[in-house]
């Protein structure tokens, strides 16, 4: 797990509570960190799913001693239903899902997630299918492109650079992280100090376009509250407003059906400490939110 530091790590344990033992999912295993912490924790069993292969093979490296309780799936979150379906697995005592990228999709070269090297234009977390950012920029016409990067970056130059995008790609093809972030920064106007690389919001709307990270994530949320038994929690972890934004909206929903389905236990969103922001920066924009079961005889 070298450079790798799961977020709020000691928030999850305190809000799934594996003590008590029982099933849990880890719906973005990733390196692993979270669900090592789960089993040392008491937890008798996680499944955990990915849809990046590279991330099982490193969860099933710090899973190792573990891996008699442990169920490794490649498969989106999104797919809870139907891998719980396939295991036989009809109610789960705990689920995570941290929506965030790791360190190692980040950091590795080739992603093309970071704009802090040259490299080829992919951002698929899933690099078994699907269209890369390079073939989003290439199809996309210049209102499709302003949108996404004003609705997922929420941009507020998304026509600017729109139009810079569709003129650039007139004389060559853009199919790398450099060339993306060049054309961005030209096309933002330059006003004193800027708290971030003015790519930055370009380049998070085109990672969420290209794994349709909010579709679907309302339906997921339901359906992973449906397969908590009576007391089981579900907490997730987001890293932009978008995100969090659906999560809390979905939670507060099935709190206030007429026959609830579940109790929110965060009221506001759990935040990392300033201790845990300087030991591993990139937690500062994790927020935390946690609900439980409630729901009734025979679940």
């Amino acid at each position: 797990m070298t450079g790798h530091v799961p977020v709020l790590t000691a928030d999850v344990i305190g809000q799934l509570q594996p003590g008590r033992g029982g099933v849990f999912v880890d719906c973005t295993v990733g390196l692993g960190g979270h669900s090592s912490a789960l089993l040392a924790a008491g937890a008798g069993r996680i499944i955990g799913l990915d849809r990046d292969l590279d991330a099982l093979d490193r969860a099933r490296t710090t899973l190792a001693p573990w891996l008699e309780r442990v169920e490794l799936v490649h498969a989106d979150y999104r797919s809870l239903d139907s891998v719980l379906e396939r295991l036989g697995v009809p109610l789960v005592d705990g689920t995570l899902a941290d929506l965030g990228l790791s360190s190692m999709q980040l950091d590795a070269p080739g992603r093309g997630f970071s704009f802090q090297r040259d490299e080829p234009l992919d951002m698929r977390m899933d690099r078994s299918g699907g269209e890369t950012a390079a073939d989003l920029l290439a199809r996309s016409s210049e209102i499709e492109l302003a949108d996404a990067i004003f609705q997922l970056g929420e941009e507020r130059y998304s026509r600017r650079i729109a139009r810079a995008l569709v003129d650039a790609r007139r004389q060559a093809p853009i199919e790398t992280t450099g060339r993306l972030a060049a054309i961005v920064r030209r096309a933002i106007p330059r006003r004193g100090l800027m708290r971030i690389d003015p790519a930055t919001r370009t380049f998070q709307a085109f990672r969420i376009w290209v794994n349709r990270e909010l579709e679907g994530l309302e339906r997921f949320l339901q359906a992973a509250a449906r397969r908590l038994r009576s007391g089981g929690r579900l907490v997730v972890i987001t890293f932009h407003s978008l995100e969090d934004r659906v999560v809390k909206h979905t939670f507060r929903a099935l709190a206030q059906t007429e026959v609830a389905t579940l109790k929110v236990l965060t009221k506001k969103p759990i935040v990392p400490t300033e201790e845990e922001v300087q030991r591993n920066p990139r937690a500062r924009s994790a927020k935390l939110r946690a609900a439980e079961r409630v729901l009734d005889a025979g679940m």
